[in-house]
Parts: structure tokens; sequence; C-alpha cells
């Protein structure tokens, strides 16, 4: 399958910035809410069925395989107009409310620590989780609620013509919680620390065979993987450094080590403030940090003068300011964060995703404002800062 002229100007761009180097412009992409999908085609008046990721020719897309634990079809325990209570693959359940943004996980099967120890994966290299379409809890139950997906290299075949195209690997923590709760999580650590790491440890060889099964399902034609993995809120971590760095850090180092064995760049995405393990990240390999969330306090130019071109950025607008801020005050914003694409490691995407708050008119002036001052050499007027290269 061939691939556009113009995609491959985006896998150079890509490249380049992942390896500090000043491409043409600076990247730009993000992940988009349904609500804000939905007001930004009415706000512009586009059809229902444009794809804001080919009208704005945007510079890379994540896909994501079928990751639960098992692979069955959702088993819907009551469902009306207003919402839906399913219990997926990781033997959760949740409950949509179609209304809301974010789904609410009402209960784990695995809720005592002999479950977990129990608990028994099938097999990651599995043929269904790549090559046939149905239901996936990480794909279909968030934002949205979709079920029987397509097959999800019919997904990357769509859009490898136009498009790097990144797959997905969920973490240590990442799959932990989705099977026993967050609640469960926190306290175990606290209760059982070593029992739960030994989990961690099964977990992170579910993961990898995840990883490396896509890559070869993919057959050459992924670019990158995303790391899914939130281990902070917005003013710390979820818990102590050292034991993630002990249970944790290992697993996200044999999946980032894998990747790049393929040749594949990682982006991790990792919500909260991270400060704390910022330098492990450096050290493990990882090419971009992404969200880089405002709201837990995280500027990229700050990060941008402390860690140098040690480790790429992804995100870092503050969807807050997108959302509530003038013309005057985006621009601002906007060209004050290009300061850290200064020499390349920098994609420029919002703080975690697009939400319904911001207006598609917001978005589209900030998407253009990148085109026309996002190009190298950088002209950043009033808003250069001379220390940050």
């Amino acid at each position: 399958m061939g691939r556009s002229e113009n995609c491959f100007g985006k896998l150079k761009r890509m490249k380049s910035t992942l390896e500090h180097r000043e491409a043409d412009r600076v990247p730009v992409s993000d992940f988009f809410w349904g609500s804000f999908l939905k007001r930004w085609k009415e706000e512009l008046g586009l059809s229902a069925d444009t794809d804001i990721y080919r009208y704005y020719d945007l510079d890379w897309i994540a896909t994501i395989p079928n990751m639960d634990p098992h692979i069955k079809r959702f088993e819907v325990l009551t469902q009306n107009d207003e919402e839906v209570l399913v219990k997926t693959g990781f033997e959760a359940i949740i409950r949509k409310k179609f209304c809301d943004p974010m789904p609410e996980y009402v209960q784990f099967d695995t809720d005592t620590i002999d479950r977990m120890k129990a608990f028994r994966f099938d097999d990651p290299w599995d043929d269904r989780r790549y090559f046939s379409g149905g239901d996936n809890q990480v794909a279909g139950v968030g934002d949205s609620f979709v079920r029987d997906l397509p097959p999800w290299t019919d997904t990357v075949k769509s859009l490898y013509p136009d498009f790097p195209v990144y797959g997905s690997v969920c973490e240590g923590h990442e799959a932990l919680w989705r099977i026993i709760g967050m609640e469960n999580v926190l306290l175990w650590i606290g209760l059982y620390p070593d029992e739960v790491g030994k989990f961690v440890d099964r977990i992170v060889e579910f993961d990898l065979g995840i990883a490396e099964a896509q890559i070869k399902a993919a057959d050459g034609m992924l670019d990158g993987m995303v790391i899914w993995g939130d281990v902070a809120y917005t003013r710390d971590m979820l818990f102590s450094p050292d034991y993630w760095r002990k249970h944790f850090k290992p697993g996200v180092k044999a999946i980032v080590d894998l990747c790049h064995g393929y040749g594949l760049p990682v982006i991790y995405h990792g919500c909260g403030n991270v400060k704390r393990i910022f330098e492990d990240f450096i050290e493990m390999g990882v090419d971009s940090y992404n969200p880089l969330e405002a709201k837990a306090g995280l500027d990229v130019v700050e990060l941008r003068r402390k860690y140098g071109h040690r480790i790429g950025f992804c995100g870092n607008m503050d969807v807050k300011a997108w959302a509530d801020s003038s013309p005057d005050e985006l621009r601002k914003i906007v060209l004050t964060k290009l300061n850290a694409a200064k020499g390349g490691g920098f994609i420029f995407q919002s703080d975690h995703s697009v939400p319904g708050n911001v207006s598609g008119k917001s978005y589209d002036y900030v998407v253009n404002l990148l085109r026309r001052y996002g190009t190298y050499p950088l002209d950043l007027g009033e808003y250069d800062i001379p220390d940050i290269s």
C-alpha cells in the first residue's frame, strides 16, 4: 500500500522533530472529545462526516487495538436512551451516560487480593485483537461509546496513506487500575506492595506481547507507539516515586526498548504532575512526553529550559485558556509556547485532549496560528525568549 507525497512530508517532519532537528514546521495534532467535534462542525458549517484530521491535515494519529485482558463482547446489563451499563473484557462494570464526557467505573470482579493473584490473561498474540472486529474497552468506552469496532488492521490501512500511524499499549499501572479499580490500587500498594508488584510483572509480560504483536500485525505500517500510563494527579504522583521505580518503571523501559528495537519512536502519555520522575523518562529513552498538563503546573517552555533537548515534548496548550481566551490572548499563548520548538523536539497539542467547551472557531484560529508562526526558522517577534534554544 502506497503513501501520499504529503504523508512522506509528515513522516519527515515528525522524524526530524523527534530527533530534535528543525523540520519545515512544528507538527500539530490532537485527541478530540466528541462534544468538541460536534461543536466544531456546527460552528464552521461543516458536514457531519467531516474528519478533523483530514480537514487540517494533522501530522500524526494514534490507533488502539484490543488490549482487553479477556477477548469478549461487552455484556450489556442495562441500556436505555440515557445510559448503558456494560461488563467488559477487563471484567469491569462501567456505566456510560451518553450526555457525560467520561464513564463511571461501577464495579470490578477482581476485588480481592486472591482474585488478583488468580487473574489470567488471554493471549496477547491472539489474531482477533488485530484482525477481527468487535468490542474493546480502551477504544470503545470513554468519551464515546462504540461497539463492533472494525478490525484494527483495517483502521491502520485506512490511515496509512495519509498519516504517520502510531499504535498503542498500556503500561503496568494503566492496565492495573482498569482491572482492580483505582481505590484498590492505592490501598493494596500500601497493604500488599509485593503482591501488587508481582501482578504488575505479569501485566508487563502481557503488555509486551500486545506491543510486539501489533507491530507484527501492522506489517510495517506503524510509525511509532503511544504508551498510555497515568501515574500522577494535578499536584503529585499517585504513589511514591520509589514504588514506581521498583515496580512500574522496568515495564515502561522494556516497552520502550522493544519499540526502539523495531525502529519506532515512543510518545508516552501520562496525565498529571510527574516532575519527580521526569528524569526517569529521559533515562528510559522516551522520545516525547505528552500531554504536559498546564493545570498540573507544567510549562513546556520551563521544561525545555530545564531539560534542554534530552527529551521531546508533545502538548501543553492549556485547554482552559483555549476555551476562555480572546484571539489576542491565544496568540500570546501560542507564540510563547513555540519557544519550546526551537531546535525541534516539540509537537503542538492540547494539554490532554480538546473538550467541548473549546469553540470550533478558537481551535481553527490556533491551528492557523501554528501554520503561520510555526514555520522554521521561527519568528516569534515580541514573544521570543532569547535563552531558549
